[in-house]
């Protein structure tokens, strides 16, 4: 994979699941493993922030007064 490449994170999820069927198979030589080892910890944590990006764009919507929609921000305590 080219490191210059954006991933969406769905993208990144099937590399994950791919390195993860990889290493299962233990077949690697051990410095092939540790590389896709580091790939996918680094996967998982863009993988980490997209949830988190994701997250912060939700918002709940709510009947206002007036029975139109409102917007609320969504503070994960619901």
């Amino acid at each position: 994979m080219e490191k210059k490449e954006k991933l969406t994170f769905e993208q990144a999820a099937a590399r994950i699941d791919e390195i993860v069927r990889l290493l299962e198979k233990g077949d690697a030589p051990l410095d092939k493993s540790l590389a896709l080892f580091e790939e996918g910890a680094k996967l998982i944590k863009t993988c980490g922030k997209m949830l988190d990006t994701a997250e912060q764009k939700v918002v709940r919507l709510q009947k206002s007064a007036n029975g139109e929609p409102e917007e609320l921000e969504f503070d994960g305590n619901e």
